[in-house]
């Protein structure tokens, strides 16, 4: 099996407490991280199965390191590999733009072919609008660390036991 490349930002805190959540259940021995100031176009042909880290700054913006490494995968042909979503919001200061970070990486994927897996309830969250939701689910993991942190690890838990299968791991 191949691994899974889990594309964060080493800098950013929070993230990085979630990040290492998430391979901890996953298991080590199945992911390798990298690490959005140095990606590049190489580091996505290697693998077939992706997590990528997506906050959503300010009103629904995608941070700065991700408008910086999209266009270098901007004409690749994604088909064949899978995504997984997860990201950071909150509700309560941005309840227009909850997780729309999510949902703009979505649609980034899914234009160039690539599967979105991991899709989650919306159930137990309080926001106005987002460009993630689907119906009655997010296009990834939706995490809000201000408003609801308790939630965290039990939605860390429940996500990546549907990724497991997803992803083929054992």
């Amino acid at each position: 099996m191949k691994k899974i490349g889990i594309f964060y930002n080493f800098q950013t805190h929070k993230t990085k407490q979630q990040v290492k959540k998430i391979i901890k259940q996953l298991g080590e021995k199945y992911v390798e991280e990298v690490n959005l100031d140095d990606a590049t176009h190489q580091d996505v042909e290697k693998f077939d199965f992706f997590i990528f880290a997506v906050p959503t700054w300010f009103d629904g913006e995608l941070p700065y390191y991700w408008d910086e490494f999209l266009p270098t995968i901007e004409d690749d042909d994604l088909k064949g590999k899978k995504f997984a979503l997860f990201g950071g919001g909150d509700q309560k200061k941005y309840p227009e733009f909850f997780v729309d970070g999510l949902g703009i990486m979505a649609e980034f994927i899914e234009k160039r072919g690539g599967e979105v897996v991991g899709f989650t309830s919306t159930e137990g969250y309080n926001f106005e609008s987002s460009r993630a939701q689907r119906g009655d689910q997010f296009v990834g993991l939706a995490l809000d660390i201000e408003n609801q942190a308790a939630l965290t690890d039990e939605r860390i838990e429940k996500w990546v036991a549907d990724l497991k299968k997803a992803f083929q791991v054992k």
